[in-house]
């Protein structure tokens, strides 16, 4: 029955209808808590009493809430009141892409301008997991100031079956007549059409009919009935674009019809792909550079090669990054990005093979596992290597594998495995070192240079067995000089945290700081003959760039980006190996109530998460660009409500009560401890001191914290505050931390048990090689601990530390595409988790004419 205007729909009132169909009515409405305007999709009564169909509207509903993206409709809520169910979503003013249509083509710089947004939004979509399956130009909005907007993203793949329609959906407008219901069906792809499975790769295909489409102005795939436009998907090419139309450029035409391959496997592997490909035509220096140059939307204007070889720009340098327009130092040529790696995933490390063409690499494709590659430029394909799990840290001159194994994390970017050396050709790898973060051969191949986890400390061993350097923070990116006199490395002040500054380090100790300190450093490698050091940091934020620094500390930047390099190797030749990382850290949980595992991140590296203890309140660190040079504690429940920002730091704890977090200020140094209110009230100094503090925990009555930290030049340690006042009491000995009991009285730490009062450990039975200890049962009776599968799957058990005991309370699924992070946390009762994982994108480059 339709609403009239006046209607209240618990918050909303309605103001006027917008439209209807068979799936509903949708009405314009007035959100009264927050005085906006937004629209309401209304069930039609007969499903909306049926409880599989409303079960199935809510689940569609939280599907396409959790697309939070620029291009994608945002879907503000749902809910039942009288009788009626309703999803609220965002207002848009403006027209479908089937009305800007029009029954013509676009404008070929319109289309792409429209294109590419549309691959953003479906992009988005897909590392979330959430698959259209309905893409079609009436399913695309373009608001009056031509922002692109997918709508009706109910049809996820995970929640509901094939052939089921969304209830999110909307009526297309057109009429039911043969040839307008054919324009739907010849939107599907060939597997949909033989009712097959899909995956996202059908999304591909749907977009490249759209895009054929919005270039040509005619349908792609057309008949005079369902059976016919059906084969023809089936079995049929469209006309070639440049034969409908001159002016469309011959690469768009190769483009469009990728996308449109019958087999999946012959698509592009992901919309990410997709969607460098057709940045990387607006930035094309190829034979028709002029053209596509003209179709380039007026808010990615590039300089092209032809601007600059004419001496247009002066001293202007602009390097592509498949497309993606890089800033570097002035100079008269542009460096060149070579791509390596076609595939969509994460890449972990990458070094030059002996011979200097070749390339190793370590990297996770999909659902796959981490493992080795090669690659050589010019191939789009990589040769998969035996070593699984392993990371590649250096190549010897005869080309022997320096490899770690099964890293593990400590804390945050502190992960640890065993050093093994291997072989192009294969076989085993053997075993060389335990515990170590990263290492590097010695010029001549006789040795390694190591950083790695003892002792409660990080050592650099120079040669291994030589201790030169010790830090309570952590020590990253080791890599020896050509002339094997010198050591540098990334030295990380703070345990878990990638800020550091650019050292170096001789045989007899002496260190010397080049450059920083940075918010970000990760890659280090020697170039120029060893005159130089090159290393990719950030200034501020997360984004890191490529600079150089002199052995007498002057720096240059080489490559500055918009998105995150990260340096694997220089080459003699001043090549360098550079991955663009588009990752994100987020984190996911199951709270209370929940069945499965929900996201609850919020900007773009949300990580270190907090749970109170029950399991209702969660406080976590923003640590990427939008957190600022200091990072942001934010707080939020677990409803789903919009996080409150307390301020600068990292966040710690929840106090017993709900009503404090212990907040780490991270400047001035050293790190101070803050208690903030998560409600009203004044923040309050707890720790005033020469310390550099770490993680602390709440005690179970609240009085006092437990703490990590470090004295200047000694190995870390924990201590005990009284939140009253008074001086930090040291509970354990140096170089143990771990994580304290709520009663105090032990230590987990290192698969042992530590007493408060006695230095000497006890085993903690029942726990197997490769598990940490993630928290105590509220008893202290017991630890939780969580095992990291080889699959990518984790386990999280309660372990009676009496009797070892083991009891399995989580089996928790891989997310696709996304690697366990370090953090994870767990309420005393065992019931409830949160942890962080790093999802995203990754692209391996050569890059060359980085000389000046």
């Amino acid at each position: 029955m339709p609403l009239s205007a006046g209607t209240r729909l618990e918050s909303y009132e309605i103001v006027s209808p917008l439209g209807a169909g068979g799936m509903g009515e949708v009405y314009r409405a007035r959100d009264l808590k927050l005085n906006r305007d937004v629209a309401i999709k209304v069930l039609p009564e007969h499903l909306a009493l049926d409880p599989a169909a409303l079960s199935r509207f809510e689940r569609e509903a939280q599907a396409a809430a959790a697309l939070n993206h620029p291009n994608i409709m945002a879907i503000h809520g749902f809910g039942a009141a009288q009788g009626v169910a309703y999803a609220v979503t965002e207002l848009l003013e403006g027209e479908t892409l089937r009305e800007k249509l029009g029954g013509s083509a676009l404008p070929t710089r319109k289309a792409v301008d429209y294109a590419l947004q549309i691959v953003h939004g479906i992009a988005a979509a897909h590392q979330k997991g959430v698959i259209h399956r309905d893409l079609k130009p009436e399913n695309v909005f373009v608001s009056e100031e031509g922002r692109v907007k997918i709508l009706d993203f109910g049809l996820a793949k995970t929640a509901a079956p094939a052939g089921e329609g969304s209830l999110l959906q909307t009526q297309s407008g057109l009429p039911t007549s043969p040839g307008t219901v054919m324009g739907t069906v010849g939107y599907m792809s060939p597997e949909q059409v033989r009712g097959r499975p899909v995956d996202h790769r059908t999304d591909i295909f749907s977009f490249g009919v759209v895009f054929y489409e919005m270039l040509s102005g005619l349908r792609a795939f057309h008949g005079d009935s369902h059976v016919e436009t059906m084969n023809a998907i089936l079995k049929e090419d469209p006309p070639d674009l440049t034969t409908s139309s001159s002016g469309i450029p011959m690469a768009l035409d190769r483009i469009v019809r990728r996308c449109l391959e019958k087999s999946p496997a012959e698509r592009f592997h992901s919309a990410h792909d997709l969607g460098l490909a057709l940045e990387t035509l607006s930035g094309s220096s190829g034979p028709s550079a002029a053209s596509i140059a003209a179709i380039a939307p007026p808010s990615r204007a590039r300089w092209t090669p032809w601007l600059l070889a004419a001496g247009a720009v002066a001293l202007a340098g602009a390097a592509y990054l498949a497309g993606r327009k890089f800033a570097g130092p002035a100079a008269a040529d542009p460096p060149t990005f070579h791509r390596l790696t076609f595939r969509s995933g994460r890449i972990s490390s990458a070094q030059y093979a002996g011979d200097g063409k070749s390339v190793v690499y370590s990297a996770q494709w999909g659902d796959e596992p981490k493992r080795l590659y090669t690659a050589t430029e010019g191939s789009p394909d990589s040769l998969a290597l035996a070593y699984a799990g392993a990371d590649v840290v250096s190549v010897s001159p005869s080309g022997e594998l320096a490899l770690v194994l099964n890293r593990r994390p400590l804390r945050g970017h502190a992960q640890i495995g065993t050093l093994a050396r291997a072989t192009l050709s294969g076989g085993a790898a053997r075993a060389v070192l335990e515990d170590v973060q990263d290492a590097d051969w010695l010029p001549d191949g006789s040795g390694f240079v190591a950083s790695r986890h003892a002792g409660g400390r990080y050592r650099l061993e120079f040669p291994v067995g030589k201790v030169v350097y010790e830090s309570g923070g952590y020590i990253s990116d080791v890599r020896v000089s050509p002339d094997g006199t010198q050591v540098a490395f990334v030295d990380h002040a703070v345990r878990g945290d990638d800020r550091g500054s650019i050292a170096v380090i001789d045989r007899a100790g002496k260190k010397r700081t080049l450059a920083g300190d940075y918010s970000s450093a990760q890659g280090v490698a020697w170039a120029r003959g060893g005159s130089e050091i090159w290393y990719t940091a950030s200034v501020r934020g997360g984004a890191r760039e490529l600079f150089a620094v002199s052995l007498n500390g002057a720096v240059r930047s080489l490559v500055r980006a918009p998105g995150n390099l990260h340096l694997g190797d220089a080459g003699a030749d001043d090549s360098a190996l550079l991955w663009d990382e588009n990752s994100r850290s987020v984190i996911i949980g199951r709270f209370p109530g929940d069945t499965t595992t929900r996201d609850l991140s919020w900007l773009d590296w949300s990580t270190v998460p907090r749970l109170s203890d029950d399991g209702r309140t969660m406080v976590f660190t923003e640590q990427g660009d939008a957190a600022g040079v200091d990072y942001a504690v934010y707080v939020r429940t677990i409803d789903g409500g919009p996080p409150v920002r307390l301020g600068p730091g990292v966040g710690a704890a929840i106090s017993p009560d709900g009503k404090w977090v212990l907040n780490l200020r991270l400047n001035p140094a050293p790190a101070q401890f803050v208690l903030v209110p998560i409600g009203a009230g004044e923040s309050r100094v707890v720790t005033h001191d020469e310390l550099a503090h770490d993680a602390g925990w709440f005690s179970a009555d609240g009085r006092h914290i437990t703490f990590s930290a470090f004295a200047p030049g000694r190995p870390p340690r924990l201590y005990v505050q009284d939140l009253s006042g008074g001086t930090p009491r040291p509970i354990t000995p140096e170089g143990v931390t771990g994580i304290p009991a709520p009663d105090g009285s032990l230590v987990a730490f290192e698969g042992k048990l530590y007493a408060a009062a006695d230095a000497t450990p006890s085993p903690i039975p029942g726990i197997e090689a490769g598990e940490a200890v993630v928290g105590w049962a509220s008893d202290s009776q017991a630890v939780f601990v969580r095992k990291l599968m080889g699959s990518g799957e984790q386990q999280v058990f309660r372990v009676d530390t009496g009797t070892g005991r083991r009891t399995l309370l989580h089996d928790i699924p891989r997310l696709p595409g996304a690697a366990p992070g370090a953090w994870f946390v767990i309420t005393p009762d065992g019931s409830t988790f949160a942890m962080t994982c790093v999802v995203g994108q990754a692209d391996l480059f050569r890059v060359t004419g980085l000389s000046r």
